[in-house]
């Protein structure tokens, strides 16, 4: 099983980035995914996630400005972030739980190796 995030990168406050999340190795379509960041010195948050059958779920601190979603066709997970803010500035990873349900942010079982998405003011 492999998750390989891409798309990070510097951005000024307000912009956005999209991240994506490609996955090999399980059958991506039925599982719950999920992204999380860690910013450095910090415990690690979980921003979204979605469900096998597409439903998804936000933490406070992302809703209205994240969204997460899947191309099962192209095994890749995807988080559109818009109005970036420099606290947003983390190390973000993507995560899968195999279970076609998701449990808040618990369960995640593989993880990726994360891209970094720096936000200056």
């Amino acid at each position: 099983v492999q998750l390989v995030e891409s798309g990070g990168g510097s951005v000024q406050s307000g912009g956005s980035l999209r991240l994506s999340c490609a996955v090999t190795g399980f059958g991506f379509s039925g599982y719950c995914m999920g992204w999380f960041r860690q910013p450095r010195g910090r415990e690690r948050e979980g921003l979204a996630n979605i469900a096998a059958d597409g439903s998804t779920s936000y933490a406070a601190s992302v809703k209205g400005r994240f969204t997460i979603s899947r191309d099962n066709a192209k095994s890749t997970l995807y988080l559109q972030m818009n109005n970036l803010k420099p606290e947003d500035t983390a190390m973000y990873y993507c995560a899968a739980r195999v279970y076609t349900s998701c449990r808040a942010f618990e369960g995640f079982n593989y993880w990726g190796q994360g891209t970094q998405v720096t936000v200056s003011s």
